[in-house]
């Protein structure tokens, strides 16, 4: 990867907090912690790893990503905008009577949504039977899923893991935002889910461990999974709750508020500068 490659992802990367700060202060609502938190991996997906088309959001070759922690829609959502799947100006009737732009990701209603997610483990469950019905349908399609590490300690997504390991889904990678925290705390304190990676390798995956804020090892991570036949692969990706807002980061209290008119204002001043700085860098 360029520097410049890596220069207008985190462009990217900065866009789609500066979309999750706006869409939630615009709801009053919402989930900006883990959207902070797996803004970098939005923006490498969404901008170098996915094969999509924005203008054919129903193209059937395309790969697949599913949100399986989908309160993390905020996230999401600036990315597809960010990539013109649909106007940016609609990221603030987030969660608005009317919007279709809901709280959770609604297939139904926004372009580029894979899979209608929010209950916690659901999400890689239907991915997992959508790599396995890729491979029977003899597609070439690939499929990505993305949980938090609070929703690991659901049951269900240890009988998708054990799904795709059996049927040797190689098309699906499982990404694991782990960033310590979820609504109610610590996760070690509240269920502690590690050592992850052993318990990935242990279910039979392929499984990397990233830092989840450095594209160039993203581009390794991915690679692998590309590269890897006969099991389906695990990107564990160690990440900062909040990122990119200093007020925010590591703070388990915004895993699921929005800021006021004060802390958005300080919010988007940190991002902004951030922004002018990449922009003049170009």
């Amino acid at each position: 990867m360029t520097h410049q490659e890596q220069h207008q992802l985190t462009l990217a990367a900065c866009k789609i907090r500066i979309g999750v700060l706006t869409s939630t202060h615009s709801a009053k609502s919402g989930h900006p912690g883990g959207s902070l938190s797996a803004a970098d991996m939005f923006a490498y997906l969404y901008n170098r790893e996915l094969r999509i088309d924005p203008a054919r959001p129903d193209w059937k070759d395309r790969d697949r990503f599913v949100l399986s922690k989908g309160h993390a829609a905020p996230g999401l959502y600036a990315a597809l905008a960010g990539r013109g799947f649909f106007p940016e100006a609609d990221l603030t009737t987030l969660r608005h009577i009317g919007s279709y732009l809901q709280g959770h990701p609604n297939m139904n209603s926004v372009p580029g949504i894979d899979m209608s997610t929010g209950s916690l483990g659901q999400g890689v469950s239907a991915a997992a039977g959508m790599a396995k019905a890729a491979k029977l349908m003899g597609s070439g399609v690939r499929v990505y899923t993305m949980l938090g590490d609070g929703e690991i300690a659901e049951g269900e997504v240890w009988e998708a893991f054990l799904f795709a390991s059996h049927y040797a889904l190689d098309n699906l990678c499982v990404i694991i935002d782990i960033n310590g925290l979820q609504i109610d705390g610590a996760t070690k304190d509240v269920m502690n889910t590690e050592p992850v990676a052993d318990k990935m390798r242990a279910f039979g995956f392929e499984t990397v461990e990233i830092d989840g804020h450095d594209f160039a090892q993203m581009e390794t991570a991915f690679a692998r999974f590309n590269q890897t036949q006969g099991k389906p692969t695990a990107i564990l990706m160690r990440t900062v709750k909040g990122k990119g807002v200093s007020f925010m980061e590591n703070v388990a209290d915004w895993h699921g508020k929005a800021t006021n008119d004060a802390e958005y204002a300080v919010a988007m001043d940190e991002l902004r500068a951030q922004l002018a700085e990449l922009e003049a860098a170009q």
